[in-house]
């Protein structure tokens, strides 16, 4: 029989990005005491990894635990950002309602859209809060109408559209249920959780069962499970059965042999848990997500949802430039093909496929930044490789008709630069879908359905056309039919001619041509991409020029010479750059661009084929 667990609350925070998810969960963690007084603890804390503190984004999801009033609430941190979409899908399985957070000057944007959608779909109990009301421009009434229509457009029953609406500055640390109060503390979200989500349920009679739905790797216990208990309780020492709702053929008898519960930041051992909590296995080698393990008297798969499949695909190649495996811990094709299938334990999104090439695999993801991240990564494991440029993935209708994937692209920019941006967008086969001013009057708000392949590359180019002021958000819509060719990109490559170290004297006589992207004293070698043509079209440079030295000296001719400074293309920016015939070379010191084939008569004989 059924019975609820009033001691544990299974929230997830949701949001669209950057709007102060992990701020929040920072106040939640510092005003339950999980910190000791004079404890120093840095801002967003939640962002473990590098790479997400260095952007300043969520890129995994992670679990945290805190103590009110004598009830647990477990607290999932989840990305914003939609190239993460499936971090946010697979761990709402894990809860029972969701905090949506909307800041109070931006309003709902499409990831709340997105989040939003799957939470409602999997009937979970829903919290507004309206973040940021301490911005200057901030607009919390007109926000609780925009989130109240939108709750509406995604049909939500009448249980979710009496959501409580409560009021924050997640950075000052107060909340408030009407937004004219002064706050003291975070106490009215931490009431409005114990009183809206419901308390987990299940049958402590039945047999175990624990539906994975994240995926940690330790490389001292390897990888780590992390489940809710549906039913059941789960013992260490006791032995269990693994299923997969999707894999009928799955059938793996194992022992438990090490259980966790989080407790604020941390893992605390335990020897039971039981329905409701949510728990961390470790040892259990073939654990994945989507995997259930179950008592072997009661073997039962727990429905998972299928993750939206990636749309953009890359090669990841072994480097086989002049250069190669000079600054690179891990070079050959075997740690390429290990390293990239282990990303498939804790990324669910991805997918790797083996080529035609033992030196070359397909890596498909949500987007580009998706891809990015795992390349910045690896490259910053000691890994060294190359990769193509991004392409998108089609599909066939059953008329054998090509569909491609289409997005929708939400864009806010300074009414000045409007113009610009839809001519770039309609030459890219975007189609404008609404256009309207802001509530201040200032900012225009675009909407675009456009194929994602008309989206590689732009980025970069919108941040340059609206001098940094524009805001771009995408989200993926459908597969919808081809709509033709795209020209990319109009300028061409500067390419080195030769194999040398640049030297001023050279660099000098070819920055007339374009911008270039090295300075002095860079290694180069030849077919090794250095600077843009901006006239189109790909030219030969020699960069290792060195001035004839002569007997005769005229006045003036040794004045020092004065390079216009080179334009340092970062990760994101190069693979921007690069057409189909070229490779981004990353290594753990260096991102350099170079063409797939180096020599140049046996590239214009391609050419011309």
């Amino acid at each position: 029989m059924n019975m609820k667990r009033e001691d544990v609350r299974n929230v997830a925070i949701i949001a669209h990005v950057d709007h102060g998810k992990t701020t929040l969960v920072d106040q939640l963690l510092r005003q339950s005491g999980v910190f000791r007084k004079n404890q120093v603890v840095q801002e967003r804390v939640m962002d473990s990894g590098d790479i997400e503190r260095e952007r300043g984004i969520t890129i995994l999801s992670k679990n945290t635990a805190i103590t009110y009033n004598g009830v647990k609430i477990n607290i999932v941190d989840t990305p914003g950002h939609a190239d993460f979409g499936g971090e946010v899908e697979r761990v709402l399985k894990m809860v029972d309602g969701v905090i949506l957070v909307v800041d109070a000057f931006e309003g709902p944007m499409p990831q709340t859209k997105f989040v939003l959608q799957k939470a409602l779909a999997l009937n979970l109990a829903v919290i507004v809060c309206v973040n940021k009301i301490d911005r200057p421009e901030a607009r919390p009434n007109e926000v609780v109408d925009e989130v109240l229509e939108l709750l509406m457009d995604l049909e939500a029953n009448d249980e979710q559209l009496d959501a409580p609406f409560l009021f924050a500055s997640a950075k000052t640390g107060v909340c408030v249920t009407d937004p004219s109060e002064e706050g003291t503390d975070m106490k009215p979200l931490f009431d409005a959780i114990i009183e809206h989500i419901p308390a987990p349920e299940g049958d402590p009679d039945k047999g175990t069962q624990v539906l994975i739905s994240t995926i940690d790797y330790n490389e001292y216990v390897g990888r780590i499970g992390v489940g809710k208990v549906s039913n059941g309780s789960i013992k260490v020492n006791q032995d269990a059965v693994i299923v997969n709702h999707h894999d009928p053929d799955k059938y793996e008898k194992v022992k438990i042999t090490k259980l966790y519960e989080f407790d604020g930041l941390e893992k605390t051992a335990v020897d039971e848990a039981g329905v409701g909590s949510i728990v961390a296995l470790s040892g259990i080698a073939d654990l994945h997500i989507g995997d259930t393990v179950c008592a072997p008297d009661f073997v039962e798969a727990i429905p998972f949802q299928k993750i939206e499949e990636p749309t953009i695909s890359m090669n990841f190649m072994v480097n086989d430039s002049p250069l190669a495996g000079q600054e690179g811990k891990y070079v050959t094709s075997r740690h390429l093909r290990d390293r990239l299938y282990r990303e498939l334990n804790t990324d669910v999104s991805l997918r790797v496929e083996d080529t035609d090439s033992t030196d070359c695999f397909k890596v498909s993801g949500r987007g580009e930044l998706h891809l990015s991240v795992l390349i910045e990564s690896m490259r910053r494991e000691g890994y060294e490789f190359a990769v193509s440029k991004a392409e998108v993935i089609y599909k066939h209708d059953e008329n054998g008709k090509l569909l491609e994937p289409m997005e929708q692209v939400y864009i806010d920019v300074p009414e000045e630069f409007s113009g610009v941006v839809i001519q770039k967008l309609s030459t890219r086969k975007g189609e404008l879908q609404g256009m309207n001013m802001s509530q201040n009057g200032t900012t225009t708000r675009l909407k675009f359905l456009i194929p994602s392949r008309g989206l590689i590359g732009y980025r970069d180019e919108f941040m340059t056309d609206t001098k940094g002021n524009g805001v771009m958000n995408t989200l993926f819509d459908s597969y919808g039919p081809y709509r033709g060719d795209i020209a990319y990109r109009q300028t061409g490559s500067l390419i080195a001619f030769e194999a040398g170290e640049s030297i001023t004297y050279g660099l000098f006589n070819a920055q007339d041509r374009g911008p270039l992207f090295i300075g002095p004293g860079v290694k180069v070698y030849q077919g090794m991409v250095v600077g843009e043509n901006p006239k189109g079209g790909d030219i030969e440079i020699n960069v290792c020029k060195r001035k004839q030295m002569t007997n005769t000296r005229s006045s003036g001719t040794d004045e020092a010479l004065k390079l216009v400074p080179h334009k340092v293309l970062s990760l994101e920016q190069a693979l921007d750059f690069i057409e189909n015939d070229e490779l981004v070379e990353v290594t753990p010191e260096n991102i350099r661009i170079r063409k797939k084939i180096l020599d140049p008569k046996q590239r214009m004989r391609a050419n011309k084929k």
